[in-house]
């Protein structure tokens, strides 16, 4: 009887919740209230002689890659959109339930996770199992590219074919839907953690300079392009290799063109691929309704102009790309009548 007491005030006190648990980037929709929370998936553990406390979650924790003692640990729980670490992606999953109830003791949401097309049925328990175990009282899960292609109000429930690459942090999905079904979908584990790693080895080689994430992903956003198209330059400070001692250098938009060439290559053939798979009626379809670019990858400068001259197709970044798969997710979690036979339970 007092279990079933607590149950039910929880679930009064308990707002369902849709996430996007990204690689790189947390995002938490309410229903009702749109996004209330976006932060870094990160995690910073405390090592107390053998005893691990979580120290920081998400914007704070973020501060501290790179920068920690011996002592403190900054680490990202989910690695290619899948989880790395269960332990910290359930306590990452636990603060970020309490932040926005709140921090009420009896917040035991319904929750829906958007997972990779490419995950398996392994992983897509060790999700679910994360958010039960971190005080959900259901968990569901929708796969990210159908999310994405709700999010970009894309009419996935009529006879049209439609489109969508969604360019995270640890992966890229591609996917054709009509009828309110998944037509072609791919999963590719590059993104935009990828690029970032791409800077840093394309640093080390042509500078001999010796650069970390945070700087990598600076350089992304700040003069990252698929082709060059102006001078801009930027400078950027790192750890020259041969001497050990700070360096300052002066880079250009040919020189990220330059370094991003191998990991565009990929996502480029995963496209290709995705359009060779494609019946031609809804191939047909795609001429005219194109393809639409969602994720944090889609905000690289020049990447729908790139695609668009390699696939012959109109390409259209969405309104809103960092939010896209979490408003979609949320969408999917207010009318679920309307997305069921796109949701599922492991």
């Amino acid at each position: 009887m007092i279990k079933n007491f607590f149950e039910r005030i929880a679930k009064i006190w308990s707002t369902d919740m849709a996430i996007d648990l990204g690689t790189a980037n947390t995002l938490v929709v309410l229903k009702g209230q749109g996004v209330v929370l976006n932060e870094p998936s990160v995690v910073a553990i405390l090592d107390d002689k053998g005893k691990k406390t979580v120290l920081a979650v998400g914007d704070e924790a973020k501060t501290m890659l790179g920068r920690t003692p011996g002592n403190i640990t900054a680490v990202r729980p989910l690695k290619d959109g899948v989880i790395a670490d269960f332990i910290v992606t359930e306590e990452m999953i636990k603060h970020f339930i309490k932040k926005v109830h709140n921090k009420r003791t009896f917040a035991n949401p319904r929750i829906l996770i958007c997972v990779p097309t490419g995950s398996t049925p392994v992983e897509r328990k060790a999700i679910q199992d994360s958010a039960l175990a971190a005080g959900a009282r259901k968990v569901q899960l929708i796969e990210e590219p159908i999310a994405a292609a709700i999010g970009a109000n894309l009419p996935i429930s009529e006879a049209t074919g439609s489109m969508v690459v969604d360019i995270g942090g640890g992966t890229t999905e591609i996917a054709v839907l009509s009828l309110g079904g998944v037509v072609y979908s791919n999963s590719i584990r590059v993104a935009g953690d990828a690029m970032d790693q791409a800077i840093i080895s394309y640093m080390r080689k042509k500078y001999n300079l010796l650069v970390g994430e945070a700087s990598a992903e600076k350089i992304k956003k700040e003069i990252g392009t698929a082709f060059p198209t102006s001078n801009n330059s930027y400078l950027m400070k790192g750890r020259d290799i041969r001497s050990g001692t700070p360096k300052e250098i002066s880079l250009r938009e040919e020189d990220t063109s330059e370094a991003l060439q191998p990991i565009l290559g990929q996502i480029l053939n995963a496209i290709k691929d995705a359009l060779e798979n494609t019946p031609p009626e809804l191939s047909a379809d795609l001429v005219d309704m194109g393809l639409t670019l969602t994720g944090g990858g889609s905000l690289l400068k020049n990447i729908d102009k790139l695609i668009s001259k390699e696939t012959g197709l109109p390409v259209a970044v969405a309104d809103d790309p960092l939010a896209c798969v979490a408003i979609g997710t949320g969408r999917a979690l207010e009318n679920q009548d309307l997305f069921s036979t796109m949701l599922s339970e492991y």
